[in-house]
């Protein structure tokens, strides 16, 4: 999805009528962004010079996995919430996030500095990446202090909170395995084998009582990296859209992605603990990490289908996510 220099103006006076500051202006510079898979993502100069990023998810009537709707109120609430748990992260300027005809909805929120972590990954010197890692729990743990009014996704479209955490992952993973038949996605077991398995791990769940802020994309793409090299800081956590209300121990698997896993990672754990976290990563703790895994390995081998991603992507897809998946399913049964 392409929004013109005129869209861009127009969201930018939609959120000037509704009062927020700073964007009534003249706009100097429009540039898109890449690395997003789902949303359109465009970084604002105005004339004064302040920096926006503005968010424009795709038409509702596009093809989509159903916790894709109202993707948009899932970010902007992790934002606000991120802040008042001190949590570097870009500051909502404003948001219309419900759904519906004659109006698209958009989040328009500040520039954060920094460049994503796998970007200078390869370039950080070992103490300087177990320093960073250390401080990358500690805001992990920070988020974890925040806590909802049930589990499960915040979008309207999702219903109203869940009082049971197994309750609510079971109508997450159930929804995505949903897509699956419905778009005829690739998984390396059938999706009734696939119901079976998560269902009968699904007792390690009763002992999640409160639901705690999960981003739930925490990869090192996700993660902002500004300084000079040595001295480098953590300046800022994006692309909370798949935020959800539910078990800490659910952001261990995104946090796994491409880096190893976040239970072995000494320098993490340490942060985390300082921060506040509770890590005991007992045997049910680790089965319920699996089941994480399972739902997001998951979301990205159905969500290949109705993005239309090419030939290479969806080898990759079945090469790399599909092996994890069977692993995760397996660990889950403990």
């Amino acid at each position: 999805m392409t929004v013109t220099d005129e869209g861009v103006a127009a969201f930018l006076a939609r959120a000037a009528e509704a009062g927020a500051r700073g964007t009534g202006g003249p706009v100097r510079e429009v540039t898109a962004l890449t690395g997003g898979t789902y949303n359109a993502l465009y970084t604002v100069e105005l004339g004064g010079g302040e920096r926006l990023v503005l968010k424009v998810p795709p038409p509702a009537d596009r093809p989509r996995l159903r916790y894709e709707a109202e993707l948009l109120c899932g970010e902007a609430l992790f934002y606000r919430s991120a802040a008042a748990a001190g949590v570097p992260a870009p500051r909502v300027v404003h948001a219309e996030t419900a759904e519906g005809p004659g109006r698209e909805p958009f989040l328009l929120m500040t520039h954060v500095p920094g460049v994503p972590w796998w970007e200078v990954a390869e370039r950080m010197a070992d103490a300087e990446r177990e320093r960073l890692r250390g401080d990358l729990g500690a805001l992990v743990a920070r988020l974890h202090t925040v806590t909802g009014p049930g589990f499960g996704y915040p979008a309207p479209s999702a219903g109203p909170p869940a009082a049971r955490w197994a309750g609510a992952f079971a109508a997450m993973t159930g929804a995505v395995l949903d897509d699956a038949e419905r778009y005829g996605a690739w998984l390396p077991f059938p999706v009734p084998v696939v119901r079976a398995r998560l269902a009968a791990a699904a007792d390690v769940l009763d002992a999640v009582d409160v639901p705690a802020l999960v981003h739930f994309d925490l990869w090192p793409g996700n993660v902002l990296i500004d300084g000079p090299v040595g001295s480098r800081t953590i300046s800022g956590l994006i692309d909370g859209e798949r935020m959800m209300w539910g078990d800490p121990l659910a952001d261990f698997a995104s946090l796994s992605l491409f880096v190893g896993d976040a239970e072995r990672d000494t320098a993490f754990l340490a942060g985390y603990r300082a921060g506040g976290g509770t890590a005991e990563l007992d045997g049910p703790a680790l089965r319920r990490i699996a089941l994480y895994r399972c739902y997001l390995y998951l979301i990205m081998l159905v969500e290949v289908v109705p993005r239309g991603y090419g030939p290479e992507r969806v080898a990759w897809a079945r090469e790399y996510v599909g092996p994890r998946l069977a692993a995760a399913l397996e660990g889950a049964a403990g």
